[in-house]
């Protein structure tokens, strides 16, 4: 019989007594200790224990040695939800190395900046994925990376998952060069004892200049994993499903990091498939089904046509965006789920900071994004044992707003990133001179501590969970000899929360369609940040401010006019 959430809290609790900094291979070798043969990743094809992964991830650590990995260098992971994932990511911590996660949604280029930027000096990386073949990608980043010459900062080894062409060197040769050095020395690679450096370097658009790499700390991500399970109430061996790839924040700290925490075990999807994701629920006996609007969406419409089988499900996690303020009567009468939570955070809060309560009134998930997570023993003592604290300022003077008021969101706290990896003048211009740090989102802050978000100060915009810099859209339009100028702004989608609208003007003469123009953005832009609307506007229609700047608030409200789309929950026309 399932616990109550405050009853499930005491248990974790109890495991937990006190807190003892760790770094993330310390963390898995704890409980592997102590649930040996529980399950930790689950597949259709095989479940891998705990004593698995910790095994494999030794193995795999003393190849990083043999290949010549340190501690403090960088390895980037360019691989999908997987069981080898889990034990790479493990592996490098192991070693003291910090993991640099791709998106594998990038196209070649981006994927170059980042390994160029990152100072990464090693690729793990898939052959292939869905339509994508990676080591093509390399050919044309380094057409000579094979032999070693690569010309992508300081990158030196590329090992590769399930490799389709002769002379790579994969995975298995990583892992059985690493044995035969263990066996030879004596040794095996032992986990870094810091756990105060820096594990992660996740890498978000933010909004200015390019992609930055947000550096996260072993123990950061420990605090606020625990707080998440504790918050969300996980009973001992939850199971957690979900489809966000590891290398988010969500499906990485909020999903595999906090059910280390119970000795639980993850469902990762490679793929998103929600016919295929329910059945992986029933299937499994999946505890919780976590995820972002855009995919709860979808994972409504097929459980409406094909029935689900709620038997095992405690909870529905449900965060990453705005939503449409029906799903959670929606996720109720469909799902069925015994509770229901939301939440809010940011890469550079390590994961969510706030979460409504299991046990909390239904309303709260109406009107707020939860109040700040319970964080027990994680919780630092300086911020009176929570993970953080936020406030509200006026965006135009930066003068503190009282509770209630909407303004813009600021937060610090032990678990907000020490700054972005090689970038001193974003990362000062982030933060206040006190130490706060700049979210760029407008929210406001109730009485009773619940955080309520009402938009975004900032230009970029989430995208099926996916963030987006819309000058990079503007970039790639602007080079198309139709186009004089383009301004993007985000839009509310039903399905993906929101998407990109192209407001452009055009060259006197040129008539390239909205199709014609999309198209062009596909062949050189991530899917997630092609502009799904492109609105035709005369130079003058375009709002600026006295210096030449576009307005883009008063813009993107031109362009929901004009798509006649006046909320999340309204389908606009294909433009």
């Amino acid at each position: 019989m399932l616990k109550t959430p405050i009853e499930r809290r005491a248990g974790l609790e109890r495991r937990y007594p006190h807190w003892e900094p760790r770094t993330l291979a310390q963390l898995l070798d704890v409980v592997a200790a102590a649930n040996a043969e529980r399950p930790l990743v689950i597949t259709d094809e095989r479940t891998f224990s705990y004593r698995d992964i910790r095994d494999w991830s030794v193995a795999l650590a003393a190849g990083l040695l043999w290949a010549g990995i340190r501690a403090g260098e960088h390895v980037a992971l360019l691989m999908a939800n997987s069981p080898d994932y889990v034990a790479m990511k493990f592996a490098i911590a192991r070693v003291g190395a910090v993991a640099v996660p791709i998106k594998f949604r990038l196209l070649a280029g981006e994927i170059g900046y980042v390994l160029a930027q990152s100072d990464s000096v090693a690729l793990i990386t898939m052959a292939r994925f869905r339509d994508r073949d990676y080591l093509t990608d390399l050919d044309q980043l380094a057409p000579d990376w094979q032999r070693g010459l690569f010309n992508l900062g300081r990158l030196r080894r590329v090992f590769v998952m399930e490799p389709n062409r002769p002379g790579v060197s994969s995975l298995d040769d990583l892992r059985i060069a690493g044995a035969a050095e263990a066996a030879r020395s004596g040794q095996n690679a032992q986990s870094h004892p810091d756990p105060h450096a820096v594990s992660d370097i996740l890498y978000t658009s933010g909004t200015t200049g390019g992609p930055k790499g947000v550096m996260l700390t072993h123990d950061m991500v420990l605090r606020t994993a625990y707080a998440s399970a504790l918050t969300r109430a996980f009973q001992d061996g939850r199971r957690n499903l979900f489809a966000a790839p590891m290398y988010h924040a969500h499906g990485y700290v909020e999903c595999l990091i906090a059910t280390l925490f119970v000795g639980g075990a993850i469902i990762p999807q490679a793929r998103f498939d929600a016919e295929a994701m329910l059945a992986a629920a029933e299937r499994h006996h999946a505890n919780e089904i976590s995820g972002v609007p855009t995919l709860t969406i979808q994972l409504l419409r097929a459980a409406r046509q094909r029935g689900f089988d709620a038997t095992h499900l405690t909870q529905v996690f449900n965060t990453g965006g705005f939503n449409r303020s029906t799903i959670w009567q929606e996720i109720r009468e469909v799902l069925h789920p015994r509770e229901i939570v939301t939440a809010y955070g940011m890469t550079e809060t390590t994961a969510s900071t706030t979460c409504t309560l299991p046990e909390g009134p239904p309303e709260r998930l109406l009107t707020t994004n939860g109040c700040l997570k319970c964080a027990g023993v994680a919780g630092a003592d300086e911020a009176d044992g929570v993970l953080a604290r936020y406030k509200t300022i006026d965006p135009e003077t930066g003068a503190d707003l009282p509770l209630g008021q909407t303004g813009e969101l600021l937060v610090r706290g032990a678990i907000v990133t020490r700054g972005y990896y090689n970038k001193p003048g974003e990362t000062q211009a982030a933060f206040t001179a006190d130490g706060w740090l700049h979210t760029g989102d407008l929210g406001r802050i109730d009485p009773d501590g619940y955080l309520t978000l009402q938009g975004r100060l900032k230009e970029s915009f989430r995208c099926g969970g996916e963030m987006v810099l819309p000058r990079e859209i503007e970039e790639v339009l602007e080079i198309h000899p139709a186009v004089a100028c383009a301004v993007v702004v985000g839009v509310p989608d039903a399905l993906m929360g929101e998407v990109g609208c192209a407001c452009v003007v055009l060259q006197t003469g040129s008539t390239p369609t909205p199709t014609d123009l999309i198209a062009f953005c596909q062949g050189r832009l991530a899917r997630f940040k092609v502009p799904k609307y492109v609105l035709s506007m005369r130079a003058e229609e375009i709002p600026r401010t006295a210096t030449g700047r576009p307005r883009k608030v008063p813009l993107a409200a031109v362009a929901r006019k004009r798509l006649a789309l006046s909320n999340p929950d309204t389908e606009g026309p294909t433009r």
